[in-house]
C-alpha cells in the first residue's frame, strides 16, 4: 500500500501506550492496533482528528505517502 501509517513512531515519541490512546480517543484496542500495524484499509476523519488531538500532532506526522515499486 502506498500510504504508510507511522502511528507507532508518534506514540513512542509521546510515550503513549495503545491502551492509553485507545481510551483517550474512544476506539477499541483491536481497531487501534490494526491502524498502528498498517493493516487498515481506511480511517475516518473523526478518528484521525481524535488521534491528532490526543498526540498533539498533524495528520502528516501519522500518514506518509511512499511510492510503490512496480513489478516487471
Amino acid at each position: 500500500m502506498a500510504i504508510v501509517v507511522n502511528l507507532d513512531v508518534i506514540m513512542a515519541k509521546r510515550k503513549m501506550s495503545v491502551t492509553e490512546l485507545a481510551n483517550k480517543i474512544d476506539i477499541t484496542m483491536a481497531n487501534l492496533s490494526i491502524l498502528k500495524n498498517n493493516k487498515a484499509k481506511a480511517i475516518r476523519f473523526t478518528t484521525l482528528d481524535a488521534i491528532c488531538r490526543a498526540l498533539d500532532c498533524q495528520p502528516g506526522d501519522i500518514l506518509e505517502y511512499v511510492e510503490e515499486e512496480e513489478d516487471g
